[in-house]
C-alpha cells in the first residue's frame, strides 16, 4: 500500500526550518508601506486643499483616462518585468500593447484626449493580482516587489509634481537674491555657461536639451542593467540605482520648502516675466547688494535648492562605474551634460550644484548602508554629508554678502568642503566594496567547482556527499544572497 508522502515544511536558503529572521523583515516592509501610504494620503489632502489633485488621484485616473506620460508608465512596466521570464515578458508586452490599441480606438471614436500607457499600468497591476492569487511564499513576494518597483517609479513622478505645485502655492517669496550673491564666490557659473551656450547654439542647446530631458531614461537603462539577473536569481540585489533615485525624489522637494529658489532664468531673465527683478541673465551680472526675499508668482516651482538633476546625475554616474566601458562613458557624458545644461539654461546657480552633489552622495551612502549594514565609516560619512549640506544652506542664507565680497576665500572653501565629501565617499565606498569581495562566496547547488578547487579538494566523506545530495534534492542549497532571500546565486550585482 502506498502512503501519502510526508509534507516537509518550507526551508530557508540555509537548509533550516522556517526562518524566524523573515519576520522582522516582513514587519519592516509593512511599516515602510504604511508610512509611504500615509505620506501619499497626507500629500493628497494638502493638494486638495489648494484646489488640485494629488498623486493618488492622478495615478488612479490613468487606469482609464489618458495618461500624462506613456513612456513613464512603460518604464514602470519595464522595471516590473525584471521578475518575469522572457516568455512572460513577451506576453506582458503583447497584452499592454493590445490594451493600448483598444483604448486608442475607443478614444478616437469618442474624440477624447489621445495618449498611450494605460496598457502598461494594467499589466503592472495584473502582475500584482497574479502574485496575490496564483503564487505563494517567495514567488508571491518577488512579484509584489516587482509591482511595487514599477508603481513607485510612477508614484515618485506624481509625488514630485505635487510637491512642486505645493511649493509654488505656499512660498510667496523666493531666496534667489541670496544664492545669486553667494554665487559670486564661484565666479557666477550660470552666467558664464549661459553665454557659452548662446554663442554655440543651436548645436549645443539641442544636444543638452536631450541630455537634460532624458535623464530618467538613462537612469532606467542603468537600473535595468543592474536588475537584469533578477528573473534568473529570483531575488533583487540588496542595493541598486532605483532605490537612491526614488529617495532623492522623495526627500529633495522637502528642502524646496525650506529654501525656495526659482533659478536665474526666472528671477533675472525673460522667463520670469513681470516677476523678474530685471532682465539680466545671462549677459549682465546681478548687482551685489543687501539681498532680500523676492515676491514671485504662484505658478513657478521653487525647485532649485538643491539641484535634484545634479543629484540624480551624480547617482547615475556612481552606479554606472561597475558597468561596461560604454556604460561608464555614458554615465560620465550624462553627468557632464546635465551639469552644463542646468547652468547654461539658467535653471540653477552654481551653489545649487554643490548642494546637489553633497545631497546625492549622502543619500547614496545611507541607502547603501541600509542594504549592506551600517559600519563606522558609513555613519561618519552620512554625518559629514549632512553637516556640510546644512552648512552650505546656512552660508547661502546668512553669509551671501560676505561670500561675494571675499570670493578668494569662500570660493575655494566651498569647493574644498564639497571635495572633502566626494573624497570621503570614494574612500568609504571602495573600502566597503573590498570588504564585501573578501567575504566567502556562497556555493551554488549543481555548479561545478573551479579547476583549482577540484585539484586541491580532498576525497569527500560519504556522509557529506549524501547531505549535499539531500540539500540539492530539497532545493535548499547553501547560497545566501545579500538580501538574505532564498534562491540567491550571486552576490556580485551590488554597486557602490
Amino acid at each position: 500500500m502506498m502512503t501519502e508522502p510526508t509534507r516537509i515544511p518550507p526551508r530557508d536558503d540555509r537548509g533550516t526550518q522556517p526562518a524566524p529572521w523573515r519576520r522582522p523583515r516582513v514587519v519592516l516592509w509593512t511599516a515602510a508601506g504604511v508610512v509611504t501610504l500615509g505620506f501619499l494620503v497626507a500629500l493628497e489632502i494638502v493638494a486638495r486643499g489648494y484646489g488640485f489633485s494629488g498623486p493618488i488621484t492622478e495615478q488612479s485616473r490613468e487606469v482609464i483616462f489618458a495618461p500624462e506620460s506613456g513612456p513613464l508608465l512603460y518604464g514602470g512596466l519595464a522595471l516590473t518585468m525584471v521578475v518575469l521570464t522572457w516568455r512572460q515578458r513577451l506576453i506582458a508586452l503583447g497584452v499592454a500593447a493590445g490594451v493600448d490599441i483598444v483604448f486608442f480606438l475607443v478614444r478616437w471614436a469618442l474624440d477624447a484626449d489621445m495618449n498611450f500607457g494605460n496598457g502598461a499600468l494594467w499589466v503592472v497591476l495584473g502582475v500584482a493580482v497574479l502574485g496575490l492569487t496564483r503564487r505563494t511564499g517567495h514567488e508571491r513576494t518577488l512579484l509584489l516587489k516587482g509591482t511595487g518597483l514599477g508603481l513607485l517609479l510612477v508614484a515618485g513622478h506624481k509625488t514630485g509634481d505635487t510637491w512642486l505645485l505645493i511649493t509654488s502655492k505656499t512660498r510667496a517669496t523666493v531666496l534667489d537674491a541670496y544664492v545669486a550673491a553667494a554665487d559670486h564666490a564661484l565666479a557666477d557659473p550660470s552666467w558664464l555657461v549661459g553665454r557659452f551656450l548662446n554663442a554655440t547654439a543651436p548645436v549645443s542647446t539641442g544636444i543638452l536639451h536631450v541630455v537634460y530631458g532624458q535623464l530618467p531614461l538613462a537612469a532606467a537603462l542603468v537600473g535595468l542593467y543592474q536588475l537584469r539577473r533578477v528573473a534568473v536569481e529570483r531575488r533583487f540585489p540588496a542595493h541598486h540605482l532605483v532605490r537612491t533615485f526614488l529617495m532623492i525624489g522623495l526627500l529633495g522637494p522637502a528642502i524646496y520648502m525650506i529654501f525656495p529658489v526659482v533659478g536665474p532664468v526666472f528671477a533675472y531673465g525673460t522667463d520670469g516675466g513681470a516677476w523678474a527683478t530685471a532682465n539680466l541673465w545671462p549677459d549682465t551680472l546681478p548687482p551685489v547688494t543687501d539681498p532680500r526675499p523676492i515676491p514671485f508668482d504662484g505658478i513657478t516651482p521653487r525647485n532649485c535648492m538643491p539641484s535634484l538633476h545634479t543629484a540624480w546625475a551624480v547617482t547615475l554616474f556612481v552606479h554606472s562605474r561597475d558597468g561596461s566601458r560604454a556604460m561608464r562613458w555614458a554615465g560620465t557624458f550624462w553627468l557632464v551634460g546635465t551639469l552644463t545644461a542646468t547652468l547654461g539654461f539658467g535653471y540653477h546657480y552654481g551653489a545649487d550644484l554643490l548642494a546637489g552633489v553633497v545631497f546625492a552622495l549622502t543619500i547614496e551612502t545611507a541607502m547603501r548602508c541600509s542594504a549592506h549594514g551600517w559600519d563606522r565609516a558609513g555613519v561618519r560619512l552620512v554625518a559629514l554629508g549632512t553637516t556640510v549640506f546644512a552648512a552650505l544652506l546656512a552660508s547661502y542664507r546668512w553669509l551671501p554678502t560676505e561670500m561675494a565680497a571675499r570670493p578668494w576665500l569662500f570660493g575655494p572653501l566651498l569647493l574644498l568642503v564639497t571635495g572633502a565629501v566626494i573624497y570621503a565617499y570614494v574612500r568609504t565606498a571602495r573600502a566597503a566594496r573590498a570588504a564585501r569581495e573578501r567575504e566567502p562566496k556562497p556555493e551554488v547547488p549543481g555548479q561545478r567547482p573551479a579547476p583549482e578547487a577540484e585539484e586541491s579538494a580532498e576525497p569527500a566523506d560519504p556522509t557529506d556527499a549524501a547531505g549535499a545530495a539531500e540539500a540539492a534534492t530539497t532545493g535548499t542549497g547553501t547560497g545566501t544572497g545579500t538580501t538574505g532571500e532564498s534562491g540567491a546565486t550571486d552576490a556580485k550585482p551590488e554597486l557602490v
